[in-house]
């Protein structure tokens, strides 16, 4: 695969092609959830948690 075929776009179009409804609003569900609770969520125990959980999965938040 050359670098040019690798683009958001086609990549946008792969998942298109690839994914159903289904699981394209269980994705979009699991991200609401999470944003709602990242969000939400500021008790600084649980809050400091999430934080560095968001961390360890390779999530820059500041």
């Amino acid at each position: 695969m050359q670098a040019t075929d690798d683009s958001v776009s086609n990549r946008i179009e792969r998942a298109r092609a690839s994914l159903t409804g289904t699981q394209v609003a269980v994705a979009l569900a699991l991200v609401a959830a999470l944003g709602f609770t990242l969000l939400f969520v500021q008790d600084p125990m649980l809050h400091d948690s999430l934080h560095n959980f968001r961390h360890s999965a390779g999530i820059t938040c500041h």
